[in-house]
Formats: C-alpha cells, structure tokens, sequence
C-alpha cells in the first residue's frame, strides 16, 4: 500500500458542524479519523495530505447510538474525531472538500 493511500485511510473525512466552524476561528480543523489512527499517525497524515504545519491534535470517541430500524434494534458505529490545531498562517480549506 503506497503512503497516500494509508494517509487517506487515517482521515475519513472532514466534519462541517456549528461547533467545528467555532473551532475554525481558533485555527482548527475537525476530521472523522479511524477509530485505531493515534495522535501521531493523524498528526502526519494532514501534514501530508494538506501540506501544512500541525501543532496539536485532540482527539474524542463518540460511542454509537443504539438506534430501531424497522422494528429491530441496531447500534451506529462508534466515531472517531480529531481536532487539529494548526500552526500560525497555515489554513485548510474545508468546504472544498478532499
């Protein structure tokens, strides 16, 4: 597997909520990591991907909602986010996409 494809393994995706907007005015970026990427792993993954400078990663486990589906009960996954900080002048554009 080359590099690229396993940096793209570790950040799933960015989210865009009200609360990650907030986090943006403070230099932040939020990205859905997988659920086994550590702090160094995502650290080098955006550095990569983005080519820009990292300066702390906060990371949070949001277990998965038990949810009914047609009568049966099911449970969402378990989600993963990861809260980079980024060094000053450097910026991700989110709303572009990947």
């Amino acid at each position: 597997m080359s590099a690229d494809a396993s940096h793209y393994d570790v950040i799933r995706k960015p989210i865009i909520t009200e609360k990650a907007t907030m986090a943006s005015e403070q230099n932040a970026v939020v990205f859905e990591v997988a659920i086994d990427a550590n702090k160094p792993q995502i650290k080098e993954a955006v550095e990569s991907l983005f080519g820009v400078k990292v300066k702390a990663v906060n990371t949070t486990i949001t277990k998965g909602k038990s949810k009914r589906f047609r009568g049966q009960l099911g449970r969402r996954k378990d989600v993963k986010k990861a809260y980079v900080t980024l060094e000053e002048g450097n910026t991700i554009d989110v709303s572009t996409g990947l």
